[in-house]
């Protein structure tokens, strides 16, 4: 078998069910009237988040009752599978509970602990990314690529927020701040689908968990650019939550030497 044939119609046609479902829920409840919690990292959680994810949970466990499922809000079933699915039901919860239209669904499904499929939905400008291993990324059914760029000197750079950088990865942010053309901050997941829309160059984040980077490594690089850690190293389920993703792999290389030397720094370092 391929690696290509890891992902098969089925797991993209259900995704993107899984896709549908979370845009339902949340459309067809009152956002304005949002019940916040505060978990013990300090991190917000509505109960939209735990609706939606109870919902996907459901969906996976009837279809696919082998499959592992890694999620945000519930404790993780089968984390080990050949086969794992990667919710996040709402990424950007903050953003979500502010108004603001950057938040979505992140779905992903991991085969021997590679994300081989991911999905990116942001409802409230009506884009959906899809990725998988061996296909060409999509937004919304058309196909999609990354830019080239000619140097870092002349690249927009994304960042989702420099708050979940640890004291020591800091220096990553500054160091490429000081070199690239632009920077945007705030974006989320969105980041990561409009770098692969060919709408800018780099992005970087630290302090990352699985479910917030999963469908990354599918969807940027079947638009032909690149995600990887901060080691260069290709994004797996066990990576560090440290994101380096590029439109050109020549940018991506150019920026990852500035930085490598500050990979693998320890949680809460």
């Amino acid at each position: 078998m391929t690696s290509a044939a890891l992902i098969e119609d089925q797991h993209v046609a259900f995704a993107v069910e899984l896709a549908e479902v979370a845009r339902t829920v949340l459309r067809e409840n009152d956002v304005a009237r949002i019940d916040v919690s505060v978990k013990p990292d300090r991190s917000l959680v509505t109960a939209m988040d735990i609706l939606i994810e109870d919902r996907l949970r459901a969906m996976i466990a009837a279809r696919y009752p082998a499959h592992g499922i890694i999620g945000e809000e519930r404790e993780w079933v089968r984390p080990g599978a050949e086969h794992v699915w990667v919710l996040d039901p709402i990424d950007g919860t903050t953003a979500f509970i502010a108004g603001m239209p950057v938040y979505g669904t992140l779905i992903a499904l991991a085969v021997g602990g590679v994300p081989r499929l991911g999905i990116i939905d942001i409802p409230a400008i009506d884009s959906r990314w899809i990725g998988a291993e061996g296909r060409q990324t999509t937004r919304n059914g058309t196909p999609v690529r990354t830019r080239a760029c000619p140097s870092l000197a002349q690249a927009i750079m994304t960042n989702s927020n420099q708050d979940y950088f640890a004291l020591k990865e800091r220096p990553a942010l500054d160091r490429l701040r000081a070199v690239t053309s632009a920077r945007v901050y705030g974006g989320a997941s969105l980041n990561y689908g409009l770098l692969a829309d060919g709408r800018t160059d780099l992005a970087i984040d630290g302090g990352q968990k699985v479910f917030d980077f999963a469908p990354f490594r599918p969807i940027v690089e079947g638009a032909g650019g690149v995600v990887t850690d901060w080691a260069g190293a290709p994004l797996t389920l066990e990576s560090s939550g440290q994101l380096l993703g590029a439109g050109d792999a020549k940018i991506h290389r150019q920026a990852l030497d500035l930085i490598k030397d500050l990979k693998a720094v320890p949680a809460g370092a």
